[in-house]
């Protein structure tokens, strides 16, 4: 089945099979570190357990890496186990809408070598919109043990991004604004502009207008220009945002595909590593 699912898939799922399946809130705001915390105790949910990206997802102490560097994964996988998840269970992962946050779980999940995790298409606005209920309970889970298996090829190091655009045996991709991109306008960070060899793929561009994912026929026809015999590395700026692409890329049948998670917060960490402004 699909990685994306319904709001009216997820509400059948927890009325006939809730004992097999997790709920993982991972709203968030960049700009307040404790709102998506605040506003999953204010609603969410039934049976949704919540996941920061700050304290969860990213390992914010690590001193390399970019700005929302991976989880050290042994604590992750405790973690994943503690709110009850094995490979035996059906992981259902939402954002407000379709936001970043919740493919950064996925791809931790899937990185880690669980089958069965998927995306709630429109996030909570839509399971509100359709009329389902929300709750401010908690729930308890049962601890389970969650045994990794790396896909160690899902993932790209700074030195094996600069080797691979080194020897253009690699297509790197950009997901963050054209605007951010190109330098003209950046919020976070003391550099402005991309890695050098970087191609412009904003993830917002893998929603429809009406900001729900795109069939996967329109996932391919998105990025055509692309070849599915190339390894695409995909970057943003922090290892966030260019989730929602990994995921957009499989979908449309790029196979080769990892994630460079420290970005380009990682890469201009490094003084030596050069930045560019123009459209490549």
């Amino acid at each position: 089945m699909s990685v994306v699912v319904s709001a009216e898939w997820l509400n059948d799922r927890l009325e006939n099979n809730s004992e097999k399946t997790v709920v993982v809130d991972t709203r968030f705001d960049l700009m307040d570190a404790d709102a998506g915390r605040k506003t999953y105790l204010e609603g969410h949910i039934p049976h949704a357990v919540y996941l920061d990206l700050n304290k969860d997802l990213s390992d914010k102490a690590a001193k390399h890496g970019g700005s929302h560097p991976l989880p050290d994964m042994e604590m992750f996988i405790a973690k994943v186990g503690n709110i009850g998840i094995d490979h035996d269970t059906t992981v259902v992962v939402y954002d407000q809408k379709n936001d970043m946050f919740a493919a950064r779980l996925w791809w931790l999940l899937q990185y880690a070598g669980h089958e069965d995790v998927h995306l709630l298409d429109g996030g909570f606005e839509q399971w509100v919109k359709a009329g389902f209920s929300v709750t401010t309970e908690v729930p308890a889970l049962q601890a389970k043990e969650f045994k990794p298996v790396y896909r160690e090829n899902d993932v790209a190091d700074i030195e094996e991004v600069q080797e691979k655009l080194q020897n253009q045996s690699a297509t790197l991709i950009d997901s963050r604004s054209k605007e951010r991109y190109l330098g003209e306008k950046e919020p976070l960070y003391i550099r402005a502009g991309h890695i050098p060899g970087a191609k412009n793929f904003f993830w917002k561009n893998v929603l429809d207008d009406k900001g729900k994912w795109k069939d996967d026929s329109e996932l391919e026809k998105h990025f055509s220009s692309l070849s599915k015999d190339d390894e695409i590395i995909v970057s943003c700026g922090s290892g966030v945002s260019a989730c929602p692409n990994v995921l957009a890329l499989k979908s449309a049948g790029f196979r080769n595909v990892k994630l460079y998670p420290g970005s380009f917060s990682d890469w201009i960490s490094y003084e030596e590593n050069n930045v560019e402004t123009k459209e490549e």
